[in-house]
């Protein structure tokens, strides 16, 4: 088996499908998507096949967080049980039967994954028997200790595991207007721990701020990263899903932000996440990371079940799509 290799190279924007011309936090409609006059009906909504099931996510964190921050479209907190803690035992099958199927990369996420006491075991494993892995994190938890013992899988795996740290504002006041106090303190804190053992996290940052997306806007955030021992900084931007919490901060999405027959245009819907990847929750499989909290998302107990075409009839798929929307590193 081959250990993955990872970029080094800044990561751009995660728009290089259909650039937009303002961020989905705004009512306006990038040019490349035409506003229907009323919602889609039922019989007019486009659907995705899945051509390969390439990645595969897990919501191992459940919705469980010690952050609420104000645009989690997931709603996460200290006290939302809406998705429980994925326990080791409860990932393996899925590993297993992903692997049969041909998954070819694995993504942990949450609520925050290292709250799951069985966070590293289920890293160690996955990067020794099964493939490449992404854990996301908000960085408050990677203390000294924890990231030399990641260091040790990333080391000891025959697969590369990689960790991708949110931030939303390069400086304290920006970031902790979204994550709450001391979180901007603590997450660059846990980034320089990762640079302290020679790991080089993707930093991920949301258009919150309309400034993050700029020229002068990632510079900032490279500054930041080289001054917390990051030579080769990595970042990744993308837009805000106006569900959960960001809908209650910034407004829900239009009546005329949905998809309907006819929108793919040139560029079809196959580079939509949905077309080559499944999102695991210990409620079952899902269509995608976004919609775990959307019941029509849910595509049965097993990723057998999930092989079909997917409705893209949720607005959260107009903004994948207008946006060119990928949640891979």
């Amino acid at each position: 088996m081959q250990r993955a290799a990872n970029s080094d190279r800044p990561a751009a924007p995660d728009r290089a499908a259909v650039p937009p011309a303002l961020s989905p936090a705004t009512s306006a409609r990038p040019p490349s998507v035409p506003a229907p006059t009323s919602v889609p009906a039922p019989s007019s909504v486009p659907s995705v096949r899945l051509a390969d099931l390439e990645t595969l996510w897990f919501q191992v964190g459940g919705t469980l967080c010690n952050l609420a921050c104000t645009h989690c479209f997931v709603s996460c907190s200290p006290t939302n049980h809406t998705h429980e803690l994925m326990t080791l035992a409860e990932v393996v099958p899925f590993l297993d039967e992903g692997a049969a199927l041909g998954v070819k990369e694995y993504y942990f996420t949450g609520g925050e994954p290292f709250l799951n006491p069985e966070m590293e075991a289920i890293l160690a494993l996955v990067t020794r028997s099964y493939g490449p892995a992404t854990v996301l994190t908000n960085g408050l938890l990677l203390d000294p200790e924890r990231c030399r013992r990641l260091r040790a899988i990333a080391e000891e795996g025959d697969y590369a595991l990689d960790i991708r740290v949110s931030l939303d504002g390069p400086d304290a006041e920006s970031n902790d207007a979204v994550r709450g106090p001391g979180a901007f303190a603590r997450a660059t804190a846990g980034i320089a721990n990762l640079a302290a053992v020679g790991l080089n996290p993707v930093v991920t940052a949301t258009e919150v701020d309309d400034g993050n997306g700029t020229p002068e806007g990632k510079e900032r955030f490279f500054a930041l990263l080289r001054a917390l021992g990051i030579a080769k900084p990595r970042l990744k931007l993308l837009p805000l899903f106006r569900i959960g919490a960001e809908a209650e901060r910034a407004g829900a999405y239009e009546s005329w932000q949905r998809l309907a027959a006819g929108d793919e245009g040139d560029l079809g819907f196959d580079h939509l996440q949905c077309n080559s990847g499944r999102m695991v929750t210990g409620q079952g499989v899902w269509v995608c990371p976004i919609l775990v909290n959307e019941p029509a998302a849910r595509m049965g107990p097993r990723l057998a079940d999930a092989l079909g075409p997917a409705a893209l009839s949720h607005p959260a798929c107009w903004t994948c799509h207008a946006y060119g929307v990928s949640c891979r590193t």
